[in-house]
Parts: C-alpha cells; structure tokens; sequence
C-alpha cells in the first residue's frame, strides 16, 4: 500500500508556533516517526503547502499513485470548498487528521468543511493522529 500525506498551511512551522496547543516537534521530526513506524509495512510520501492550489492539485493527482490519502488541511479544514471537492474528486480513502482537538478550541475550529469528504476525522491525539489513521487505512484497504 502507498499512502499519501498532505499538510496544509503553517504545519511547516510546527516546533515554533504555539507549542502549547500543536508541541514542540517539528513537522520533519513527525514525518520521520512515521516513517519509522510503518518501515517495511507501508509506503509513505509527504507533501506539505501553505498554498491552497498546491493541496488542490496534489489531492487531484493522488489517485494515480496512491491507494489512501491521509490529509491535515490545518485552516483549510474550517472553510475550503475547493479541497473539499478535490477530496470528493478522488476514488482513494481519505482520512482527515488534526493534531489538536479540534472540538475543544475556538467555535469556528470547531466545524470541518473538509471533512464531509473524507472517510473519518482522527483529532487530538497529536502526532499519532497519523499513526491511527494510517493503522486504520492499512486494516481496512
């Protein structure tokens, strides 16, 4: 199986940015405890833009080399339309992931356009949100 993960804007300054809500490893540190925990089992690839049009056009092109997507939209989740119908335009799993708990911050984090076309939301568990739901994706497809 091959897998790929897509971060969206300001998760390249993860370790930098309000370590109290996202921690304190950065954003190369959580690829490679992935990478080390799925070594053998599952083939991963990493993209990561702070630009909408970048994640549009990734999502769109998934589906030709990877059987899942495993998505944090970070902002985007809370009003992007467009990756929202990208997602929906892929016949691949999507799992939708948030380091945080999405449901005990601010009201407007609190809705996730983009998470109506994903499979599932994994939120809060930090960096092992990933783990979840790729170990998910791996039982399941």
């Amino acid at each position: 199986m091959k897998i790929l993960i897509v971060n969206g804007p300001n998760l390249d300054r993860l370790g930098k940015r309000e370590v109290n809500i996202y921690g304190n490893m950065t954003l190369e540190e959580i690829n490679n405890k992935i990478s080390n925990h799925f070594k053998g089992k599952v083939e991963i690839d990493f993209f990561q833009s702070n630009e909408e049009g970048a994640i549009i056009n990734t999502i769109a092109k998934a589906e030709e080399h990877y059987q899942a997507i495993v998505i944090n939209p970070a902002a985007y989740s809370h009003y992007s339309i467009a990756i929202l119908d990208s997602i929906r335009g892929v016949d691949i799993p999507v799992i939708e992931v948030h380091l945080s708990n999405i449901y005990s911050r601010e009201q407007y984090r609190k809705n996730s356009v983009t998470a109506e076309g994903a499979i599932g939301v994994i939120s809060g568990f930090g960096w092992q949100s990933y783990i979840l739901a790729i170990e998910f994706l791996i039982s399941k497809y």
